[in-house]
């Protein structure tokens, strides 16, 4: 199985994670900041994978430093349970609704970190959960992944829904792309 554990400790966060990417979409999500732990236990539902994650974080501040080390871990968790890449489909494309949102996600295995991010999402909160931090999770998450991983909003209003479907399509996306379905690097250069 390709899988990965994460142990990062800083004055401001303590993450241990364990990340199986061919699992059956097993969760048990501990963050410290509610909103997070929804997001993620649906990503790893939906994406297939099998995540533990535990973080203690200085949440009295804010969740900031919580969401973007646990960004941080998941990317690094994902880089590492994908080795050198070999066999897998390399790109994956979702078009998801979430009731009145519809977001698009296409990832590229591709060892060059990016993050195309056009979100728009309405509210500055959904519960005590600040939505600038949905792309501070995105952006940790695709430079230590070393993807590329766009995200675009195609309709929706409502906060919730806006993120909770950008969560589920890069879901989504990223199973496919991780899929086995060959057995060389899917690269010209023969690495990724």
């Amino acid at each position: 199985m390709r899988t990965a554990e994460i142990r990062r400790t800083t004055a401001e966060t303590d993450v241990t994670l364990t990340l199986a990417l061919d699992g059956a979409g097993r969760a048990d999500v501990a963050t410290g900041v509610g909103f997070l732990d929804h997001m993620l236990t649906l990503f790893a539902v939906h994406g297939g994978f099998d995540l533990t994650l535990s973080c203690t974080g200085d949440t009295g501040v804010d969740d900031h430093h919580t969401v973007e080390d646990v960004g941080i871990c998941l990317g690094m968790a994902f880089a590492k349970a994908l080795g050198d890449k070999r066999g897998v489909a390399r790109y994956g494309q979702r078009i998801l609704p979430m009731d009145e949102a519809l977001v698009l996600a296409v990832a590229d295995l591709s060892g060059r970190a990016y993050l195309g991010y056009d979100l728009t999402i309405p509210a500055q909160k959904v519960g005590t959960f600040d939505t600038e931090l949905v792309q501070e999770f995105w952006l940790a998450f695709t430079r230590k992944a070393e993807l590329t991983l766009h995200l675009r909003q195609l309709a929706g209003v409502n906060s919730h829904h806006i993120i909770e479907g950008a969560f589920k399509a890069a879901a989504r996306c990223l199973a496919e792309a991780v899929a086995v379905v060959g057995e060389g690097v899917p690269s010209s250069k023969g690495v990724l």
